[in-house]
């Protein structure tokens, strides 16, 4: 990838982590010009942020801490992971999903 369009998507990248919301402002700020280092990451942001909704809905009805612990720390290592590729400027996805990610959300652009 160009070092240009890291420069250039790097603000986009490190909001896409920050809240579900700040993935859906990412997108929008991805909007014109598309950069593809910007997009790489809000599709890592989105899809931690709904693994988390998702497993954290099953977690739940487990009722048990140290589930709910483990689920934690699974998710809060995915967004670091992320976070920390973003903000060095890393196209790397985050383990176990991330090649997932990309596949599954080609609709942001």
């Amino acid at each position: 990838m160009i070092h240009e369009d890291i420069k250039t998507g790097k603000t986009a990248a490190v909001v896409a982590y920050l809240t579900m919301i700040g993935s859906i402002i990412a997108i929008f700020m991805n909007m014109e010009p598309k950069n593809p280092f910007a997009r790489f990451h809000i599709r890592q942001a989105f899809g931690i942020f709904l693994t988390f909704f998702a497993l954290g809905f099953l977690v739940s009805y487990l009722n048990s801490w140290p589930a709910s612990f483990g689920f934690y720390i699974f998710i809060f290592i995915l967004w670091g992971y992320g976070f920390v590729n973003a903000i060095q400027g890393n196209i790397i996805p985050v383990p176990l999903l991330g090649k997932y990610f990309q596949k599954w959300f080609t609709f942001i652009e």
